[in-house]
């Protein structure tokens, strides 16, 4: 049970929308585009956490290690560009749990490595984030996740102490960020996750196997 909660926090893919398959489907162009054989979601899903790398992996077994990977990885960036909610959605339970976090008077917001070049038209094409009280993306700050900078400075616009805000995601350097930010984690365990993760070995302070779990980890947050 969390006391004293003034803010949540999230991570973005996995976490609150479901972007595997406009991410698989902009690797998957890729592949068509080169006469090879369009592959399922399911196997560009469990990776879409890791973005380009994740997809290019599953697409072509490339790593950045690779001679062309920097102009794959831009043909990747610019499909992804041009269809980023084509088939998002949000995770079901997201935007009852967010009305919830309103109506609690807790303030929310959005911390995640997806650079701003598709953070901030993702988000503004949703009208879910128009009551987050804070969006960073991989390079608002000079670091990205698990450093614990990009969740301060969400605290920061929030005008919050991060010792009252938790943080949720559904990868293990989301917790090391939010413990080393000296906030309280959640484990999303519905999310991508990767390969054969156990969200139990990262230390998180709590598990929720899908988004409404969390408002019962909150029940004793004072009303506003």
């Amino acid at each position: 049970m969390f006391l004293d909660v003034k803010a949540v926090l999230f991570d973005l893919d996995g976490t609150l929308i479901d972007s595997a398959p406009d991410l698989g489907a902009a690797a998957d162009k890729m592949r068509v585009d080169r006469g090879l054989p369009s592959l399922p979601l399911e196997k560009y899903r469990p990776m879409a956490g890791a973005g380009a790398r994740g997809m290019l992996g599953i697409a072509f077994g490339m790593t950045p290690g690779a001679p062309d990977y920097d102009a794959m990885r831009e043909e990747f960036f610019v499909n992804y560009e041009n269809a980023m909610t084509e088939r998002t959605v949000i995770f079901e339970g997201i935007p009852a749990l967010v009305a919830s976090l309103l109506e609690r008077g807790l303030g929310w917001g959005v911390v995640t490595n997806k650079s701003m070049r598709f953070t901030g038209p993702l988000t503004k094409q949703i009208p879910l984030f128009r009551s987050a009280g804070a969006i960073i993306g991989g390079d608002s700050t000079p670091h990205a996740k698990p450093h614990p900078e990009p969740l301060l400075e969400a605290a920061r616009r929030l005008k919050v102490d991060p010792r009252q805000c938790i943080y949720v995601g559904d990868d293990e350097r989301d917790i090391i960020a939010g413990k080393a930010a000296g906030m309280g984690t959640v484990a999303a365990a519905y999310g991508y996750l990767g390969s054969n993760a156990d969200t139990y070995v990262w230390g998180a302070d709590a598990h929720i196997a899908s988004p409404l779990e969390l408002l019962a980890l909150l029940k004793s947050t004072p009303a506003a």
